[in-house]
This record gives structure tokens, C-alpha cells and sequence, in this order.
């Protein structure tokens, strides 16, 4: 049709008003993707995988981290799993377990420090104890409705022994936030080292030599988010600043925070949110002091938890879930440092339901993109990891 003054009028008013409702998404010219692969990676269809990160070290390898060993969503029997590439995501060496405690080890963040250090986080949680209490009353009273169509008796008491491995004071003593080190390229691995925050994707180097690691405290009383660092390159860690929550929300509906260092020295860390306002979206808090002091967070996108990377050419990239059909993985692209982020683009759609996400992407030599998540399919019936490659031009 014809464009007439009134039109274009009409039409420059529509986007001023898209600008000013959503100052954070820019209208500058927009990146494009193109999608080249995706496949599944995982190699043991008979566990569950979930919450994984990819990192690729200065060497090329590539590494993924993620809880294994699992049967479901929630369970006693979480590991650390991780695998390698040397092909840039061809292939993958078949897995090995780096963590498994007597409860469930649950997320995996893995990162490379400068240094030449690998570190893997992961956290412990009793989540399950919930669901076994249930399960274990529907036993006692025969009731065949719930226990044989969601967890058979065989499997209560397979829940049970896991379990009893414990004590309750043992148990609880269980509970943390942890990381590992390996100094000689994954051979060998560190005894447990509690790092006083969490979160899925772990820490991330920066440009003064600290590590940061943007998380939340889960089982202190406070359960404060914020950002915790180290000096030590990973030895010890140390609380450092609390993000401060909008107004009217609650830190406790704050969640599976990344951080990323701007080129220009910003430090951007990005929050999983589940309180009334924007419940399911990303929210973003800023630092312009090295971390000790952070901006009221505001709203990105629908879509969580997200993952942040800066480009070769010093764009910053978030990847996040996308929990609303159509069920899958999409990104972000910012020019100027985090200030705004452009139009979001695909990267999987075809996800069976919400089970699904946790994206993170590292970027391969030759400028691909390569993203790997977790996905629960129709075959084979447990969560997979996937990976796609993709460009961005």
C-alpha cells in the first residue's frame, strides 16, 4: 500500500511510543542469525540432564558441565557430569562424573580462569525430601493411585536408601554452594570449596584479575542476591555487594543471576524474576565500580535464566529460555555495553513443554556461535542436552 503522510505519521508515533514504553530494547539496525545445526549431544539416554554450561578455553577445547546421573527433575541422585570437545562441538569425549555427593548436586557452571585454572560450581539441595514424604505416605497407605502412575514402590525405596546415606544433622550440613579446581586441565579435581553464592552458569573472570560470581545466597537466612569475589583466582571467596531489589519487590522472588564485564568496564548481571511485576522475565542490574555497587534492576525480556557473553567485536549476548510455546531457546545482541538490547531472534522452537533452557553459548573460532541447553523430549523420555551452531551477522 501506498504510503500517505497521515500513515507515516501515524506509524512514527507507534514507534516513539514502542521507544519510550521499552527504552531497553534498542531500534538501532538489528543483528541477524542464521540457524546451521542443532542436535543432541547427551550419551546416556537412561539419566536425566539438566542445567548445563558451556565454556571454551583459550586452548580451544571446549567444555560442558551440567547435573547428571539423575532420573527426574527433582531427585537424591544429582551429579557433576562434564565432557569435552577438541573439534569445536563435532563431536564429544563421553562423560565423566567430577562431583557426587550423598544428596543431590544440582546446576553446573564452568569457567576458565586467566590463570589457566578450571573451575565447576554446583550447589546441594534436599528439594526431594518433599516429594519423598509424599510418596512414602501414599506407600504406607496402599494408595495405588499416585504411587504406581508417578513413583512405584521399587522406586520410593531406591529413594529411601539414597537417602538414609545421611543423617538429618548430616544432611544439613550437606547444604551449600560449591565449586571445584582443577590446575591441570580437568585431570584432577579440588575437594569442595564453598563460594557463598550460586547460580547455574558460576562465575566469570574479569579484567582486573578478580573472579565475580553474581548468585544468590541460598540457605542463609537473609537469602540475599548480590555478588561474591575472589582474589585467590577461586581458593576462597569472599561476599562483596548486594543488588538491591525494585520497589514493591522481593529479593526472595529474585533468582539464577550471570554476569558479564562490558568492554567499557560496566558489569552487567542479569536476574531471573518471579515476583508480580514481570513475573517470567529477565531483569537487568548494573555496576559502574567494580562491583560494589549496582543499579535498581529493571525489566529486559520475557524469558529465563539468561546466560551473558561478550563477542570478539565487544557486543554482549544473552541467551535465556523461553517457557511459553513455542517452547525454546532465543538471544539478544546489545551494541552499547547492556544500555538496551535489539529485537530478540530463535534459536530452538520446538520444545515438548516448559522443561527446557538454561541456555548458555560460547563463541567458536571461527565466529560461530555454539549454544547448548537442556530439553525434556518425547524419545528417549528423560531430559537431553542439545546444542545448536549459529551466526550472527
Amino acid at each position: 500500500m501506498p504510503t500517505t503522510r497521515r500513515s507515516f505519521l501515524a506509524r512514527s508515533a507507534q514507534l516513539t511510543a514502542a521507544v519510550v514504553a521499552a527504552p531497553w530494547i534498542s531500534r538501532a539496525a538489528e543483528a541477524k542469525a542464521t540457524l546451521l545445526e542443532t542436535k543432541v549431544i547427551s550419551q546416556q539416554p537412561e539419566f536425566y540432564h539438566g542445567w548445563p554450561t558451556v565454556a571454551r578455553r583459550r586452548n580451544g577445547e571446549l567444555w560442558v558441565s551440567w547435573s547428571g546421573g539423575r532420573e527426574s527433575h527433582v531427585d537424591p541422585f544429582g551429579q557433576v557430569h562434564a565432557m569435552t570437545s577438541r573439534d569445536e562441538g563435532a563431536t564429544w569425549s563421553f562423560p565423566r562424573v567430577l562431583l557426587d555427593s550423598a544428596t543431590d548436586d544440582r546446576d553446573s557452571g564452568v569457567v576458565e580462569t586467566a590463570k589457566g585454572a578450571l573451575l565447576v560450581t554446583t550447589f546441594t539441595s534436599l528439594a526431594y525430601e518433599t516429594h519423598l514424604q509424599k510418596a512414602s505416605v501414599f506407600e504406607d497407605l496402599k494408595d495405588t493411585g499416585w504411587v504406581s502412575k508417578r513413583m512405584p514402590a521399587e522406586q520410593v525405596a531406591k529413594w529411601q536408601a539414597a537417602h538414609a546415606r545421611l543423617t538429618d544433622a548430616e544432611r544439613k550440613a550437606e547444604l551449600g554452594e560449591w565449586l571445584i579446581r582443577s590446575t591441570d586441565g580437568g585431570r584432577s579435581w579440588s575437594t569442595r570449596i564453598p563460594t557463598v553464592v550460586n547460580s547455574p552458569h558460576g562465575p566469570i573472570q574479569l579484567n582486573d584479575g578478580r573472579l565475580l560470581y553474581a548468585g544468590k545466597q541460598l540457605w542463609s537466612k537473609e537469602r540475599k542476591i548480590g555478588v561474591a569475589v575472589s582474589a585467590d583466582d577461586g581458593l576462597s571467596w569472599q561476599w562483596l555487594a548486594e543488588i538491591p531489589a525494585r520497589k514493591d519487590d522481593k529479593a526472595s522472588g529474585y533468582h539464577e543471576l550471570h554476569a558479564v564485564e562490558a568492554a567499557n568496564g560496566t558489569i552487567i548481571a542479569q536476574i531471573r524474576n518471579h515476583n508480580p511485576a514481570n513475573t517470567g522475565w529477565t531483569l537487568q542490574s548494573d555496576s559502574t565500580d567494580g562491583g560494589r555497587t549496582w543499579s535498581e534492576p529493571r525489566p529486559i525480556c520475557y524469558g529465563l535464566p539468561s546466560h551473558l557473553l561478550r563477542l570478539r567485536d565487544h557486543r554482549l549476548l544473552m541467551s535465556y529460555g523461553y517457557r511459553r510455546a513455542p517452547y525454546g531457546n532465543r538471544a539478544r545482541v546489545s551494541a552499547d555495553h547492556g544500555r538496551t538490547w535489539g529485537e530478540e531472534f530463535v534459536i530452538s522452537a520446538d520444545g515438548m513443554n516448559g522443561d527446557l533452557g538454561y541456555p548458555s553459548t560460547v563463541e567458536l573460532a571461527d565466529g560461530t556461535l555454539l549454544t547448548v541447553w537442556y530439553e525434556t523430549m518425547a524419545q528417549p523420555k528423560l531430559a537431553v542436552l542439545r546444542q545448536a551452531k549459529w551466526r550472527l551477522a
